[in-house]
């Protein structure tokens, strides 16, 4: 019990007292519900979604983190159709699109923590598993959440378990494994801006021992404009084309022991995504005043022309105009239940991935500033774990991990800056091992204690080369970090849960992303004339140096669970302390577009809740977070948070109506709102990056048989055209306005099983 208070003291000390003060009121509400039943039913119990958050089944409300689960099957009915919709319902998320105008990317913000951008030597800061396997990277993945069992979105530093790249949280994805159920599911829609989708999901069980299920997935949308200076343009502006399967296959030869082995590929080809170019707004001496490299005057309406649509694109560079995609997997999950108390489990995973994209940051038909881009990635990962029981009231969960990526990013022949040739060509190896255990013990019946802790160690070895005087700057470095949690939890007369927990988080060192300060230093350095002393000054003094490990130690408190018959609820209220924390900060230089890390320290506090009441036929889905972020200046620049809102709010009711005969049908609304937030890490008012709020609504009308045959229903997606900026950047040239590829869309799904 000792340990248990010592806990709460830290935590009160690092947590805001106005938020401390809500979340002690919460456990008031046990008391409601022990006057209305002291114990829930034993089908109100398996109601509860069960997570493997902590890489050990357990139900949602016991697991000592702020979580939110989605059963896969009740996806489409919410609106959900990709990772950036998941984004829209739950606290303190945000997931935003960008890297270089694909419109595959996703980019998840959790808790103030994530990252715009995708070259190979930047990392997420809030990771993505795929039934247990880390996915390096995001663009070409486009994962379209067919055959889903749930997705569960951890918030906060999940550095024990999850190791590096998950100090904002994480997101798993877990599809469905095979089973001996003969089981075929066909869905399709068809609607507004050209939809047509489709997918069949296969399960049967070839023997006593053997079964398999496949899934395979056909998506199309139109765009959203045209190419009006590109006739010959294969896709329009924001237009997608996605072709994926997935084939798993299970061998159960016992009781105690599980292989499943699975393969999944997909193919991506659409127009790029939406975006304008303000240049009016910042009134350059590059673009405004036309001294660059063609001497031409630029204005907004070079780039969106009189009675032209803003989402309209005048570029006229075919090769920007198009992205693809593409993404091929294997992974191999071990399972052998040793005995009763111990089980053994490996999953290990070979990944590839490409993708083509590039803006024209122009956005004019000159041939001025142009990017084309491709890139690559191989990742490997093995994870071996043990979990298990020490005794009736202790169990636990250990484990080796190694992963290793390989990939690049060029820019070549057909990219160019201020009228003349580019150059990128950027490298980079990342190794990473690391080993954790994590062990919970019931003290009592009501109040447990878990911790654990992880040790890593990372290498990077990275390339860039800008420019072919210089030539290739090569480094490397190595980083290691011990990440460590705490946690307690305490079960009320109800059932409901209060919990603390301290949890630390960890991130490696980065490179630059655009290191084009290399030709100023180069030049700088004497250049030209004396050519090998410039070389040899810019390797020894360069801006392609890694930034330090970054570190963050999260504090919360929170409740959960049933408050009586009809109302759930789970609040968290936290306090994250963020060390060494890079943010990605871009301008226009003299060698090009350059990506510098401005290091910085932050502190992520804030309240948020999801809640569901169900009374009868009706039900209603809502969560709210509530966050302030400090940036500490830096040299009198106060930087920002990047496309992170204060304010998160999600409202889903839904009612079903039975008919005579038995015949249903369900109405359904979403309505989710993000409240303003700066699209890059400037508060700076002549930034001029700030993002409106918006707010989006769904709706989903289903009708049933008595026989449960099929389902047949009409959809409305954004039904009020909510035109939104996805994010903004000022390069000091010029502001990129990424706009959203999320315009109104209605349509009928049908969907068949037997």
């Amino acid at each position: 019990m000792k340990t248990n208070t010592d806990v709460s003291k830290t935590l009160a000390s690092k947590l805001s007292p106005v938020a401390l003060a809500v979340a002690m009121t919460v456990p008031a509400l046990s008391n409601i519900a022990v006057a209305q039943e002291a114990e829930a039913t034993e089908e109100q119990q398996f109601e509860a979604i069960t997570v493997t958050a902590t890489k050990r089944p357990q139900v949602i409300y016991e697991v000592p983190i702020a979580i939110s689960a989605f059963d896969g099957d009740k996806l489409a009915a919410q609106g959900i159709t990709d990772l950036t919709d998941v984004g829209k319902f739950v606290p303190n998320l945000n997931v935003t699109g960008f890297s270089a105008g694909h419109t595959s990317s996703v980019n998840p913000f959790i808790r103030g923590i994530g990252l715009q951008d995708h070259l190979i030597t930047t990392d997420p800061g809030v990771s993505v598993y795929v039934d247990g396997v880390y996915l390096g990277r995001q663009v070409g993945q486009n994962w379209s959440l067919n055959n889903i069992e749930r997705i569960e979105v951890l918030r906060g530093p999940q550095g024990t378990l999850y190791g590096r790249n998950s100090i904002g949280g994480a997101i798993n994805i877990i599809t469905k494994e095979p089973d001996q159920g003969d089981v075929t599911k066909v869905n399709t829609e068809f609607g507004t801006r050209g939809r047509v989708k489709a997918d069949i999901f296969v399960n049967h069980g070839l023997s006593e021992t053997v079964a398999f299920n496949m899934n395979l997935a056909f998506n199309k949308r139109d765009g959203l404009g045209e190419f009006i200076n590109v006739p010959n343009a294969e896709y329009d502006v924001g237009e997608t084309e996605d072709i994926s399967g997935r084939v798993s296959l299970k061998w159960e030869p016992s009781n105690d022991f599980r292989m499943v082995l699975t393969a999944d590929a997909n193919n991506g080809d659409g127009g790029l995504r939406p975006y304008t170019v303000l240049i009016d707004e910042v009134g350059s001496a590059r673009y405004f005043g036309g001294g660059n490299g063609l001497g031409v005057e630029l204005r907004n309406t070079d780039v969106t022309p009189e009675g032209a649509d803003i989402y309209d694109n005048a570029t006229g560079t075919e090769a920007v105009t198009g992205v693809s995609n593409e993404a091929r997997g294997l992974s191999l999950t071990t399972e052998w239940d040793i005995n009763d108390d111990y089980t053994a489990k490996v999953v290990a995973s070979q990944r590839t991935s490409k993708y083509k994209a590039g803006l024209d940051d122009d956005g004019t038909v000159f041939s001025l500033d142009q990017f084309p881009e491709r890139g690559e990635a191989d990742q490997t990962s093995i994870e071996l774990q043990l979990n298990g029981y020490i005794n009736e009231y202790t169990d636990f969960v250990t484990g080796l991990y190694y992963f290793n990526e390989e990939g690049s990013n060029r820019q070549g022949d057909d990219s160019n800056f201020d009228g003349g040739p580019n150059l990128l060509e950027l490298d980079q190896e990342t190794t990473s091992k690391a080993v954790y255990v994590n062990v919970r013990h019931d003290l009592t019946d009501e109040l447990s204690v878990s911790g654990g802790i992880r040790y890593t160690e990372d290498e990077k070895e990275a390339s860039a080369n800008v420019f072919s005087a210089l030539g290739t700057i090569f480094d490397s470095n190595e980083w290691d970090e011990v990440t460590w949690e705490f946690a307690t939890n305490y079960t009320f007369d109800n059932g409901m849960t209060g919990y603390a927990t301290i949890q630390s988080g960890y991130q490696s060192g980065q490179f630059p992303a655009r290191p084009y300060c290399l030709i100023g230093q180069f030049f700088g350095a004497g250049g030209f004339d004396d050519i090998e002393g410039a070389q040899a000054a810019v390797r020894a003094n360069n801006c392609f140096t890694a930034s330090d490990n970054i570190t963050a130690t999260n504090y919360e408190v929170g409740i959960k669970g049933r408050v009586n018959d009809y109302f759930d609820i789970s609040v968290a209220v936290f306090n994250t302390e963020f060390e060494d924390l890079p943010y990605q900060v871009s301008r226009v230089s003299e060698g090009g577009f350059d990506t510098a890390n401005l290091v910085v320290e932050q502190t992520s506090r804030g309240i948020e809740a999801d809640a569901t009441f169900s009374y009868g036929n009706f039900s209603m889905m809502t969560s709210i977070g509530y966050m302030d972020v400090d940036v500490e200046e830096q040299d009198g620049f106060n930087p920002v948070a990047p496309l992170t809102p204060d304010l998160t709010l999600a409202i889903g009711p839904q009612y079903t109506f039975e008919l005579d005969g038995g015949d249903s049908i369900r109405v359904r609304a979403d309505y989710s709102y993000r409240s303003e937030m700066y699209g890059e890490p400037t508060s700076a008012p002549e930034r001029m990056t700030e993002l409106d709020s918006r707010a989006l609504v769904n709706f989903d009308i289903a009708y049933t048989p008595a026989n449960e045959a099929y389902t047949v229903a009409l959809y409305g997606r954004n039904i009020f055209d909510e035109r939104y900026d996805n994010a903004r950047l000022n390069t000091g040239d010029y502001i990129l306005q990424i706009l959203s590829n999320d315009a109104s869309e209605f349509g009928v799904r049908f969907t068949t099983e037997f």
